[in-house]
């Protein structure tokens, strides 16, 4: 299989053979030659079809002629894959084209690192792409690769060739860049806690980190990046004490929400049953935390692609929460009016506590579910519907059920293996 498009070796040796370079020699003559193996190295690191895909669309880009037109289109003819890896390189082209001032910036700190890397022969800091797409060896081919293409003439073609390298180096910069640098799953059984400290400073302290702290039934997944830190809440809920980093903003995904924050103390619920089933809840203790609709989110599982940054909501579908306020939303991502509540009642169960207020008996019951069997059963709707209140041990739901039928018209009837709660 060629290492290089036909066609570029073919247009190469025809704009030489009719337009010999002025002035050339010897000397010349071996700079190119010096130049076609520098591309010709290049080219070797490079998946073939990637290779023709950038041929056709710098070839496209700096005019086609009815010629050109026919062979393109017998290239895409040719297999049904060329017309997707055409599409795919034409998007990359386009995405380079509107990179972040940022990001360019970054691209432009990180190439020569990886030139100085490979001429002194050592592996480069961030990975080539496991995947096919244009790589570069890692940014000394270019000015090779200008003087190599110099002969072709077309206006722009030597533009556009070194577009597609330093697209190439994009994609390999942002792959590494986004690969997490850590990434590790927790998880409870009923009845279990489970604190973890994170790895995300510089410090290495054993409590340096950022704390996750895992209730009872939770399922999260943590992904710490060079450039931000994510942790997927599957189900369940948890106490998270960030640790500051304004390079590093720390988004809990939970739901269809996404909740940011840089520094602070919040607690974030999203189960199945219990307070507030189906729904996200999300309070803060300390500091402040943006909340927001975020349609990847929803299930945990479903969240942003790894290592893609989503972007914002529209600032109607977001709001900042400060400390003492909390905020629920639906599985649709749709945020409920902001609301006050005291420090003890956010995540009492830290300590062991369960608090009710006005809460419906299934709810508190289901509640109590979570952390272990009651036996506790309700068949009656409207017995179901009654409220009730307090603060009570996780593991004393039987105080809870004898406390029942003074504050309640019920009454408790055994029904062997379970106790139901009906009318009085």
């Amino acid at each position: 299989m060629p290492t290089t498009p036909p066609s570029w070796r073919a247009d190469r040796a025809h704009a030489i053979a009719q337009d010999p370079p002025a002035g050339a020699s010897a000397g010349r003559l071996a700079e190119e030659g010096a130049d076609e193996r520098e591309f010709e190295a290049f080219a070797q690191a490079q998946h073939p079809l990637d290779l023709a895909a950038a041929t056709w669309v710098t070839r496209k880009r700096s005019g086609l002629s009815a010629e050109g037109e026919a062979e393109l289109q017998a290239w895409l003819d040719a297999d049904p894959q060329h017309a997707q890896a055409l599409e795919d390189m034409e998007a990359t082209f386009g995405e380079v084209q509107q990179l972040p001032g940022d990001d360019v910036a970054q691209l432009r700190a990180w190439l020569p690192e990886q030139e100085a890397a490979a001429r002194a022969g050592l592996a480069p800091s961030g990975p080539r792409r496991p995947q096919r797409g244009l790589t570069t060896g890692w940014g000394f081919v270019l000015p090779g690769l200008l003087a190599w293409l110099r002969p072709l003439v077309p206006h722009g073609a030597a533009a556009a060739m070194a577009f597609a390298t330093v697209c190439g180096a994009w994609l390999g910069w942002r792959h590494w860049q986004q690969q997490p640098v850590f990434a590790q799953a927790y998880a409870t059984e009923r009845g279990q806690q489970l604190q973890a400290t994170l790895p995300d400073t510089a410090d290495t302290a054993p409590a340096a980190g950022s704390t996750l702290q895992l209730d009872t039934a939770t399922r999260a997944e943590v992904r710490l990046f060079r450039d931000r830190r994510e942790v997927h809440l599957q189900s369940g809920q948890a106490m998270f004490a960030v640790h500051a980093d304004p390079q590093r903003p720390f988004h809990v995904y939970a739901g269809a929400l996404r909740i940011t924050v840089v520094g602070t103390r919040f607690s974030v619920r999203h189960t199945g049953t219990g307070l507030d089933a189906g729904q996200t809840v999300v309070a803060v203790e300390e500091g402040r935390v943006r909340v927001e609709a975020h349609p990847h989110s929803a299930g945990g599982d479903a969240a942003a692609p790894a290592g893609v940054a989503a972007p914002l909501a529209p600032a109607k579908h977001r709001v900042e929460l400060s400390a003492g306020q909390m905020v629920v939303a639906n599985a649709q991502g749709q945020v409920g009016p902001v609301v006050a509540l005291p420090a003890h009642a956010i995540a009492p169960w830290r300590s062991g506590r369960l608090g009710f207020d006005h809460t419906p008996l299934a709810q508190a019951i289901a509640e109590f579910e979570r952390y272990g069997r009651t036996g506790l059963v309700v068949h009656d709707p409207a017995v179901a519907a009654l409220p009730v209140g307090g603060s009570y041990s996780l593991t004393q739901w039987q105080r809870f059920a004898e406390t029942l039928p003074q504050v309640l018209p019920v009454r408790l009837v055994r029904r062997g293996q379970v106790t139901e709660v009906v009318a009085q």
